[in-house]
Parts: C-alpha cells; sequence; structure tokens
C-alpha cells in the first residue's frame, strides 16, 4: 500500500468533502426537530411499558 503524503491527503479529503450533498438549514432544523419529538414519544413509550411491568411484577410478588 501506498504512502500518502500530509499534502496529499489534505487534497484528497477537500476533493471528497466537494462531492457531499450538504443539507439546508431548512433540513437541518427540520431533522432536529424530529429527532427531538421522536426522542420524547419513546421515552413516553417506554415509561408506559416500565410502569407497566412494575404493576405485574407487585401483583405477582405481592
Amino acid at each position: 500500500m501506498a504512502k500518502t503524503s500530509p499534502a496529499e491527503f489534505v487534497r484528497q479529503v477537500r476533493q471528497e468533502t466537494s462531492k457531499v450533498t450538504w443539507p439546508t438549514r431548512k433540513e437541518t432544523m427540520v431533522t432536529t426537530v424530529m429527532v427531538f419529538i421522536m426522542s420524547a414519544v419513546m421515552a413516553i413509550f417506554f415509561l408506559g411499558v416500565d410502569q407497566a411491568l412494575s404493576y405485574i411484577i407487585k401483583l405477582i410478588l405481592g
């Protein structure tokens, strides 16, 4: 495998990052909001499951 000089590495990195399709500000904001919403929904779901399992175990064990 050929060794790459630091200057060549930087050139390759710049070349590759120019190929990336970067999201717009709006896309980033929408995605961020969706992540927060889904996190809240999942937190509520797991809270409900935890409470239900806790209740069932208390019934079984007395």
